[in-house]
């Protein structure tokens, strides 16, 4: 039985070995080591997270009919036999890809093409597809140009859909370019109309804040954005905040997951590993989170879940290597594993293993 549906954003990584400081000038050469080939975009990162971690999981998206499609193929096969069943083959585009440049000392840079996922639509989720499974989970409509065209309708279109078979639903978005496209959609707007049918938003704070034309560097900008993403519809939000961690905000209903996941406001700092690459490192914390909500766990162990998951995936250069078992995770978690400090200030105390709630409203 699959519990899980991950849909969405699909690509190749092709990941170069990068050495000391690099500067990119026109002209110049850059030699570069070994490249980690894997696959990326939500669906892969999110996708095979949630099967390392042990729930049954189809993955949907697009892939075209050349040599990066049939890697990707592959690559998922060799993750689960028949992981890569449920992707369509488009003809008319070819398979997206992306050149991640892992700069020492400096967040990654990205080279995309977004290839076939631009073709993606509400088409390619028939609601048979979804019967069946516990929780959708969609990400990158940034990513995605049907997803964020005629501001959101589509994306309108595949929520619905989800909750009309009964799913949880679950969001998460991109950066957008702001010389793109995607950049000059009013993302407010899109999601006005998108949230109502999300039960968990899931972006970072600089994606939230560039949607929503918030400050998202502190602390405060976290709860100040969560809470305009509630007012907007959906029913909890949690916001990846890089270094800084996880930070999750419920509203009121959600008795369906159990009473103490009402009107909680929790902050589950990093856990410190070797960091070998970020690539994946957000959908890996979305996959734990998500894991942990579909075992029935609190919130106070699903935000924890997150983080650690993230944290074993920062352990290698790819999205999904450093991911191991859930039981693997949790007996780092039980040994006390050190976090990264956090100045979260008086409102905050440490509730459990490390994570804080604020107290205060």
């Amino acid at each position: 039985m699959i519990e899980a549906i991950v849909a969405g954003h699909i690509c190749l990584d092709i990941i170069p070995e990068m050495h000391g400081e690099v500067t990119f000038t026109p002209g110049k050469l850059i030699e570069a080591g070994a490249a980690t080939i894997s696959t990326g975009g939500a669906v892969s990162n999110t996708g095979i997270t949630l099967t390392k971690l042990g729930i049954a999981t189809k993955l949907i998206g697009r892939i075209g009919n050349d040599p990066f499609g049939r890697i990707v193929k592959e690559i998922l096969e060799g993750h689960q036999a028949g992981l890569g069943q449920a992707m369509s083959v488009c003809e008319g585009a070819g398979t997206s890809y992306t050149l991640v440049v892992n700069l020492s000392g400096h967040d990654r840079m990205f080279i995309h093409a977004p290839g076939c996922n631009d073709l993606f639509d509400s088409n390619d989720l028939p609601i048979e597809e979804l019967k069946g499974a516990r929780l959708f989970h969609f990400g990158y409509p940034p990513l995605m140009a049907k997803m964020f065209a005629d501001e959101g309708r589509e994306l309108e279109k595949v929520f619905a859909r989800a909750k009309e078979a009964g799913l949880i639903t679950s969001l998460d978005t991109s950066l957008p370019d702001p010389k793109a496209p995607s950049g000059k959609a009013d993302w407010r707007e899109i999601l006005e109309r998108v949230l109502p049918y999300v039960d968990i938003f899931l972006p970072s704070s600089d994606e939230l804040g560039y949607m929503l034309r918030m400050p998202s560097e502190g602390i405060d900008d976290c709860r100040a954005m969560a809470k305009v993403a509630l007012q907007l519809g959906a029913k909890m939000v949690g916001i990846k905040a890089g270094g800084s961690g996880f930070y999750l905000r419920t509203s009121e209903g959600l008795g369906w997951l159990g009473n103490d996941w009402e009107e909680r406001e929790l902050w589950s700092p990093c856990f410190k590993v070797e960091v070998a690459g970020t690539t994946g490192s957000g959908d890996a914390t979305i996959g734990g989170f998500l894991m942990a909500l579909l075992r029935g766990f609190g919130p106070l162990e699903s935000v924890s879940a997150a983080t650690a998951v993230g944290a074993c995936c920062c352990e290698a250069p790819d999205s999904v290597s450093g991911v191991q078992s859930w039981s693997a995770t949790q007996t780092r978690i039980q040994a006390n594993w050190t976090r990264l400090p956090i100045n979260l200030g008086p409102a905050w105390a440490i509730a459990k293993e490390g994570v804080y709630e604020r107290s205060q409203p």
